[in-house]
């Protein structure tokens, strides 16, 4: 996922208007919530300044212009990203490796890992329960998650079938109103886990922000792709 792009144009000359004329700005699809804040300071360093309240998620604005008249910011659900940017809505998009290995969409590409919003993927059960049974022994499970196809997957490569109950939210509550045995959502610190008597059991896989692109815009517009994800490239180097 993260073979080298084309890097040595560097797109129009933006002091030429004349280029600029009939262009249509590329979109940036970017992830309301918990990665946003992180986003910030990555656009600074990458040199995009978009409008000052695509910060503000009280905004009721989601598409935002930039100081680049071609490119434009959209604001987004974390789940969404991947979506927008496979079905060519947004050219390029910041998104959780938790998205790109739950939905696994053939036309997004990966180049970039930006380092940006850990957290992880993992399973968790209630405390009194934990280490109690021998997982090796379970033919299937109930599990609650947001993940469905990442639940299917971790276990069925144990030859376990896991039964997925499909929640948007509140995890938490589910092993103890019975809805499930474990849940596997996302963890950052695990203090929601520990307030809510769970306990992380098992890291799937460890989670970042990755920068993402179309992989058709990649072959029409390789120019102007390859110099958005340099600018992005330059901006994770050490100053």
């Amino acid at each position: 996922m993260t073979a080298p792009f084309p890097t040595g144009s560097v797109g129009p000359d933006l002091t030429d208007t004349s280029a600029l004329q009939g262009a249509t700005p590329m979109i940036l699809a970017l992830p309301k919530g918990r990665i946003l804040s992180e986003c910030g300071p990555l656009l600074a360093r990458a040199g995009i300044v978009p409008a000052p309240d695509y910060a503000d998620e009280d905004s009721r604005r989601l598409r935002f212009p930039t100081d680049d008249p071609l490119l434009d910011v959209v604001r987004v659900r974390p789940f969404d990203v991947a979506t927008f940017v496979a079905f060519g809505a947004a050219h390029i998009g910041i998104c959780g490796a938790d998205v790109l290995m739950e939905f696994d969409y053939p036309e997004v590409y990966a180049p970039l890992d930006l380092g940006i919003g850990k957290c992880r993927v993992s399973v968790a059960e209630p405390l009194e329960t934990a280490g109690t049974d021998d997982p090796s022994r379970w033919s299937q499970v109930r599990v609650a998650s947001k993940y469905p196809n990442i639940a299917r997957r971790h276990y069925a490569g144990r030859g376990i079938h896991a039964e997925v109950v499909h929640l948007a939210g509140a995890m938490e509550l589910a092993p103890g109103l019975g809805l499930c045995r474990l849940i596997v959502d996302l963890v950052q610190t695990g203090s929601t886990l520990k307030a809510n008597g769970l306990v992380e059991t098992e890291v799937i896989a460890p989670v970042t922000g990755r920068l993402i692109v179309n992989r058709t815009a990649l072959k029409t517009q390789p120019e102007a792709i390859g110099r958005w994800i340099a600018r992005f490239r330059a901006a994770m180097e050490p100053p």
